[in-house]
């Protein structure tokens, strides 16, 4: 039998409601934030260190759960009444990825402004292979058949796209600043792939506790730092002067600009929190395959929305990457059943030796 976790620990039950709550968050954030990302840039917005500053400038939004839970807290006499349960070892290292985050934004962002949402999504699939790496490396994750033949099939998937590159470049860009695009992307999807596994190990390492409210304070912490970033660089490509000039002269209104800026924040925050809640009630890997399970819905979402092309390069890729959700997700099931402790079993005590 497993070892029984220690009373000061989510139950099981708590943990799934947990994992679902952040699987819903994480869904809302990786389909949706392409879309309304694409939108701004389709509709006259050029500014790429603002829109990467909108990926993470949503981060007040997390001071409302932080708040509602210390006074929760305070009605219960034996839970800690704390507002902020981070220490400085926790700080440190949450601020470092938030940095990190903080270059992946305008990464993103610029991969974004360049390519159609279909392709930037299908090339994004190939965070997978990265994290994979790097979780192998830093966190020692284990693999079977299955995931290895996933992560194999995920990679390849993408790569197929570098084949015609040229086939769906958007209407007036250059050939440079497309494939600028699809490298830039490419550059963020391995750097996103680094963040996560470096996530779990911070969890790992960590010399406290790690519950869901010290994993919203390591969000709000990373999201502020990474917004610091964008904001040095909007600073310096004088974004701020011209953003009241880009909302008069948006394609879709002045109102809808601020509407689509403050909805672009929200949405994206839902993406990160979602990310790394994850990874507290699974690992690394299993958020990155979350993320790239959810890219047949983002090139369905793309076509219907942006009515961009889809030709036979991403069909191909597309159906390789539905091969390997299902070869992991088949061998995550096979392995809970070997597994799986029989009713004798979970009857026995457990032994403190």
């Amino acid at each position: 039998m497993a070892e029984m976790e220690s009373a000061s620990n989510p139950s099981t039950a708590m943990k799934r409601a947990l994992l679902i709550l952040n699987v819903i968050l994480l869904s809302i954030g990786n389909c949706g934030g392409p879309l309304v990302m694409r939108l701004y840039f389709i509709h006259g917005g050029k500014r790429i260190w603002f829109s990467s500053w909108l990926e993470t400038g949503g981060w007040p939004v997390i001071i409302l759960p932080i708040t509602i839970g210390y006074f929760y807290r305070r009605r219960n006499p034996s839970s800690p009444t704390n507002f902020f349960f981070m220490k400085t070892p926790i700080f440190i290292a949450s601020a470092v990825i938030g940095v990190l985050t903080g270059f992946d934004d305008y990464l993103y962002a610029y991969g974004v402004a360049r390519l159609p949402v279909s392709t930037s999504a299908l090339i994004i699939a190939s965070q997978l292979a990265f994290t994979a790496a790097f979780a192998y490396l830093l966190v020692k994750q284990k693999f079977n058949s299955y995931s290895i033949n996933a992560i194999f099939l995920l990679t390849i998937g993408p790569g197929i796209l570098a084949l015609h590159t040229s086939s769906d470049r958007p209407a007036g860009e250059s050939n440079r600043e497309y494939v600028l695009g699809f490298v830039m992307t490419i550059a963020a999807a391995a750097l996103y792939g680094f963040i996560l596994p470096l996530v779990e190990l911070t969890y790992k390492k960590a010399k406290q506790e790690i519950t869901y409210a010290l994993v919203l304070e390591i969000q709000m912490v990373m999201c502020l730092f990474a917004t610091a970033v964008c904001t040095v660089g909007m600073l310096i490509n004088n974004d701020f002067k011209v953003i009241g000039r880009e909302a008069r002269e948006f394609e879709l209104g002045e109102t809808r600009y601020y509407v689509l800026v403050v909805g672009t924040a929200l949405i994206l925050q839902c993406f990160f929190l979602g990310a790394i809640g994850v990874i507290f009630c699974g690992s690394s890997l299993l958020s990155a395959i979350i993320i790239a399970v959810l890219l047949p819905v983002i090139e369905i979402l793309a076509v219907i929305f942006y009515q961009e092309k889809f030709q036979a390069e991403k069909g191909i890729s597309l159906a390789l990457s539905l091969w390997g959700f299902a070869s992991y997700f088949y061998g995550e099931i096979k392995h809970t059943r070997k597994e799986k402790p029989t009713p004798q079993t979970e009857m026995l005590p457990v032994s403190n030796t």
